[in-house]
């Protein structure tokens, strides 16, 4: 937010410059304002710095830098001054002999690129590697060592406030109900998770996490929302980052960020390719019950997997620049992705006495092929007045997934052998159609308001069959259709020390549930206001606190809903539910920032009211012919789930070699809610969800400049036990370790980097269903991996400070101050 930008102001001039602006209190004291913008573009210039010396007393320096809309206000004593604009790479611009003797507004000011002084740029003001803000916090992927070679998964897990468990399910401040979008859109991918684990990281520019978003925003996402930012070329002329990458297991790649651009456009592609395995493993050893818990016999499941993938990403555009206000880019994504997960089951058999009777082994072979398309176009047009603007985007994408499974089953005590063969081809097709206006008026006021439509088609058609013959309770077509229509408005504005922000957003649904084979259709049309409020208190120029409300939605898709899925496992399945409803929360979010010259201190305690929350339920539903229960995994609405937490963020930099960051979390869980089902025997089973929990989790980050200029990085986490009604997740901790150094005149970079040093990133559970079993598992999506990179840069400096690109979604919480 502006008063942020403010804050950071005083960190970065000399102690000097603030000493000197508060002597000779007796002259009258004005403001000075103004826009700093990119002379060809228009583009405006974050960061940029001003600096005011009194011609008549040189002790009298006043300074300042802008904001994210290039704008900035600065406090002076009233005199005549040289006035001197400056941004990195750019040519300085000074105003001699200015007389400022009352409050003066100097318009928009123009900076021209100096290409030719790009090779001697000196990173005054280089970013963090986070950047705390009080309504969210910016991850600069570029500058993390931690993901070289890695994917998009990996590059959250290493992210303040957010986790990602081993079967790669992201969670904010521990809840799930995350919305993730893609350069401020919702991902095309069918499934998100298996799409965030094959876009590469070195594609990714930053990564946003806002907590509690404003009525701007998607109301979808009770948790929050992360906004995966891309990287788009900025730079004058043809520049660019090529690198390579090896690893083992098995990690080979290539990307290149490429961009040319010149005063009428600017053409920019990302291009990558990756070929690697990702083995994991996994066991569940289960003691079966009795109606009066006793044991009536015991199964232990060891699962080994390959997962090999080859996967290309392209993007490509062009950034017009159609006159000195308006900007059009128009830009093309596709990725592709092909693979063979081969998963290997064997099932020990023992007795009551916990005797080894015989094994039985499932071998899954798993071919997969997904193919997603994205056209994507955005226009910007800036009116005369600073902030005030008209933004349309519209993007159409096309997905398809492809997997084909061949599964034998074979035992030790039977010639037997079975063979499943199963189908699951998905298509999806989005329309996403957006238009935002923005009007500042009168003193630090701002008016927004804009419209969103989101309309999405999916058909999943699952089948299977065993030695030939259909397997009617897995053979099924699903189609989910949505229609989403959203207005919303937004009023901001600033009193003295305080901003405020009142928005209201109104979203109109219409989705469709069918399942074609069983000729089960079902429509829910519901329509919803989500109101949202900011305040933001300046306690002193380097300290602010703040609150905020918002009402959230979180919708059904995907997995969630398909009532068909894996056979890979003939006792443990999963499937969706295609009757939940969407689940609602009222949040609650107060925040205090506090900054040093060396210390930012970040802290908010959360508070969320959801209302039909999603439960993951397990029971059972039949048994196999050994007498084996099968044990049935589903979603349900489960009554209300309140969550109360609250977490600190810390950037410490006690030396110039040394970075710090760190980032707890704490939050307690209550649950209320009861089920009740049949189980195979046609029994009536009643089961009380309602259970009070705590958990934890915190993260550290440290990065430190070695002798020789080489850069060392370590990463640690912790996630703490948690429990829900069935069982507990126990505590997980993962490190990480990178080393990098620079080569070829800081041209390229050498990076080695060991993820899960430990080989301990497990998920491991208990969980327990009266009379039925009890178990315990462990699963590892992913084995330690080493991986090696170099990267080369040409026309472009390793730390060269870039500017925001058009289009780009602004702050979540901006507005007037």
């Amino acid at each position: 937010m502006k008063k942020i930008k403010k804050i950071t102001t005083y960190i970065l001039l000399f102690i000097s410059l603030i000493t000197y602006s508060q002597q000779k209190p007796a002259l009258p004291k004005i403001v000075i304002t103004g826009t700093i913008v990119e002379a060809v573009s228009k583009k405006p210039l974050e960061y940029a710095t001003i600096t005011l010396k009194n011609t008549t007393n040189p002790k009298m320096i006043y300074g300042g830098i802008t904001d994210s809309k290039g704008n900035f206000s600065i406090e002076a004593a009233a005199g005549t001054f040289n006035i001197i604009f400056e941004f990195i790479s750019f040519i300085p611009l000074e105003l001699k002999e200015k007389q400022l003797t009352s409050n003066t507004n100097l318009g928009k000011i123009s900076l021209e690129e100096d290409i030719t002084q790009l090779n001697e740029v000196v990173v005054r003001a280089e970013k963090t590697t986070v950047e705390i803000k009080l309504d969210k916090k910016v991850y600069n992927v570029g500058k993390d060592l931690m993901v070289k070679g890695g994917t998009v998964s990996d590059i959250l897990d290493n992210i303040p406030s957010v986790s990602v468990d081993v079967e790669g399910n992201v969670s904010l401040r521990g809840n799930e109900n995350v919305r993730i979008l893609i350069d401020g859109r919702p991902s095309n991918a069918i499934n998100i998770t298996e799409a965030l684990r094959l876009i590469p990281a070195d594609a990714i520019d930053k990564v946003e996490v806002i907590t509690n978003p404003s009525a701007r925003y998607d109301a979808e996402g009770g948790g929050g929302i992360l906004n995966i930012v891309l990287k788009k070329g900025k730079n004058q002329g043809l520049n660019g980052t090529i690198i390579g990458t090896t690893g083992y297991p098995e990690n080979n790649g290539i990307s290149a960020n490429i961009n040319y651009k010149s005063k009428k456009f600017n053409l920019f592609t990302t291009q990558g390719y990756n070929n690697r395995n990702s083995p994991g493993n996994a066991i569940t050893n289960s003691r079966y019950l009795n109606p009066d818990n006793s044991t009536k016999n015991y199964m232990n499941e060891k699962r080994e997997n390959d997962r090999f993938s080859n996967s290309y990403n392209n993007v490509i555009g062009i950034e017009l620049y159609l006159n000195e206000s308006t900007s059009w880019t128009n830009a093309i994504n596709y990725r592709n992705s092909n693979g063979n997960n081969r998963d290997d089951v064997d099932q020990l058999y023992y007795d009551v006495n916990n005797v080894f009777e015989y094994t039985r082994n499932r071998l899954n072979e798993e071919d997969s092929n997904s193919e997603n398309i994205e056209f994507t176009s955005n226009f910007i047009k800036d009116f005369n007045k600073n902030g005030h603007k008209l933004t349309i985007d519209a993007s159409y994408s096309k997905n398809n997934d492809e997997n084909n499974a061949l599964i034998t089953d074979t035992n030790t005590n039977s010639t037997t052998v079975i063979t499943d063969i199963t189908s699951n081809n998905q298509e999806q097709n989005r329309i996403l159609l957006q238009s935002d206006y923005v009007l500042p008026f009168g003193d630090g006021q701002q008016f927004e308001a804009g419209y969103r439509g989101n309309f999405l088609e999916t058909v999943s058609d699952f089948s299977a069959n065993r030695d030939g013959n259909p397997i009617s309770d897995f053979t099924n077509i699903l189609e989910y259709n949505e229609k989403v229509n959203a207005l919303y408005t937004q009023y901001g504005f600033k009193v003295s020390k305080t901003s405020v922000l009142f928005g209201l957003r109104f979203e109109d649904s219409n989705i469709d549930v069918n399942q074609l084979g069983t000729n089960d259709y079902n429509n829910k049309k519901y329509s919803d206001f989500f109101p949202s409020a900011f305040f933001t208190y300046e306690l002193s120029k380097e300290t602010s606190a703040s609150a905020s409300y918002s009402r959230r939605i979180q919708r059904p898709r995907g997995r969630q809903l398909n009532p068909f899925n894996s056979l890979s496992s003939n006792v443990n399945i999963f499937v969706g539910n295609p009757d939940l409803d969407p689940a609602y929360t009222d949040a609650l979010d107060f925040g205090y920032i506090k900054r040093w010259s060396k210390l930012t201190f970040n802290t908010s305690i959360y508070l969320n009211r959801t209302s039909g929350v999603f439960q993951w339920v397990r029971k059972e539903t039949a048994s196999e012919d050994n007498g084996i229960p099968i044990i049935l995994t589903t979603p349900i609405n489960l009554a209300t789930e309140y969550r109360a937490g609250f977490e600190f963020t810390l950037n410490y930099s006690p030396y110039k070699w040394w970075k710090l960051n760190g980032n707890f979390n704490f939050f307690y869980n209550e649950t209320d809610g009861d089920y009740t089902y049949e189980n195979n025997n046609g029994v009536e089973v009643y089961q009380n969800f309602d259970f009070k929990a705590t958990s934890w989790f915190a993260r550290i980050n440290s990065k430190v400049t070695l002798p020789n200029k080489i850069d060392w990085q370590t990463n640690m986490t912790y996630n703490g036990e948690q429990k829900n009604a069935q069982g507990k997740n126990l505590g997980i901790f993962g490190m990480n370790l990178a080393f990098s150094k620079d080569v070829l005149k800081d041209k390229g970079t050498i990076a080695f980097n060991i993820s899960d040093v430990f080989n301990s990133r497990k998920r491991i559970v208990e969980n327990y269903l009266d009379g039925v079993v009890d178990a315990y598992s462990e699963m590892q999506w992913r084995v330690r991996q080493f991986t090696l990179s170099f990267t080369y840069r040409f026309n472009k400096q390793k730390n060269e400070k870039e500017k925001r690109p058009r289009g780009q979604q602004e702050d979540g919480g901006d507005y007037p101050g």
